[in-house]
């Protein structure tokens, strides 16, 4: 499978904060490219920036210079960039900047597919126009896993006072290193869309206006600057990939993987509220029993076929 590309495009904003904590790799991208890389760091003023910069440096770095062209399809070559990554990391856990962190997104484009990998609260879509959000990433976030376990609604989750906080991220010096979530997609058309972006670009934006701007008949470089205008009062850093599919190629050599789009765990269309969710399920409790029906279930006896009553 080969991918004719249109320029991919960038955005790198920083919003209302005094520095800039989101990282890309690489720095800018041409039609040749197909390895993909964005961090938004955490842990304020430079301990963000050294995190996410260190990590996209070093994953994009050790890529490069290990052939990425046939990937394994077990993704052990994105495992041992994972590792490279956090041993870079791990130079900072005796240091000042031991609580800097950062989330993950990738995207890498091979001969069997696309292969997408995320860590934290940056996300991956996968958009088709006239057809609509074909893949999200899932949150690693307290709000997910709140509105996963049923503590809060899909809806409370956007204005959650604690919506920032991050259940995953790549951190120096900890024991138990986070995993990624990993995603192989191999449905992939001509004028299909790859969107990676750090929160800060979805602050103020839902996810209808996104799949509008992509989808519309504006030229690349319109809806580059639609997407510019339309974050430019958030708070946040925010930064993005646009990658937009020209053609693709089959080949003889292909390897047919399994698509995982449409049912992986990590995609969050399957986890969203569905219209239909209270229409055909009634929940039925079962009534409790008064104290008198408890006596009765206990001292009543059948004579008859009539349960006989005592007094209580």
């Amino acid at each position: 499978m080969k991918y004719k590309l249109f320029s991919p495009l960038s955005i790198h904003e920083i919003g209302q904060r005094t520095n800039q904590e989101d990282a890309l790799w690489p720095t800018s991208a041409s039609k040749d490219d197909r390895l993909f890389i964005l961090c938004d760091g955490m842990g304020g003023h430079e301990k963000g920036e050294v995190a996410s910069q260190t990590v996209s440096q070093a994953i994009g770095e050790w890529l490069k210079i290990h052939t990425i062209k046939d990937m394994p399809v077990e993704d052990t070559i994105l495992h041992e960039a994972l590792a490279y990554a956090y041993t870079s990391l791990d130079q900072f856990a005796n240091d000042s900047l031991r609580q800097m962190g950062t989330t993950l997104t990738l995207l890498y484009m091979h001969r069997h597919g696309v292969t997408a990998m995320h860590m934290g609260d940056s996300r991956i879509y996968h958009v088709r126009p006239g057809e609509g959000l074909l893949y999200q990433s899932r949150d690693h976030s307290l709000v997910f896993d709140l509105y996963l376990s049923g503590e809060i609604s899909y809806e409370e989750m956007r204005d959650y006072p604690q919506k920032n906080v991050v259940t995953r991220a790549m951190m120096p010096g900890q024991d138990n290193r986070m995993k990624p979530d990993i995603i192989h997609i191999t449905d992939i058309q001509p004028d299909d869309w790859f969107y990676m972006c750090s929160d800060g670009m979805i602050e103020q934006m839902e996810d209808p206006e996104l799949v509008r701007i992509l989808s519309s008949d504006k030229s690349d470089k319109e809806k580059r600057q639609q997407l510019i205008e339309a974050t430019k009062d958030n708070q946040d850093n925010h930064t993005a990939w646009l990658i937009h599919i020209d053609d693709v190629i089959h080949e003889d050599e292909d390897k047919q993987l399994e698509n995982e789009e449409p049912t992986a765990r990590c995609n969050a269309l399957n986890i969203l509220p569905r219209d239909d969710d209270n229409d055909d399920v009634v929940l039925v409790t079962k009534p409790k029993k008064s104290l008198f029906q408890k006596f009765r279930s206990l001292f009543g006896s059948k004579k008859n076929n009539k349960i006989e009553e005592y007094e209580v």
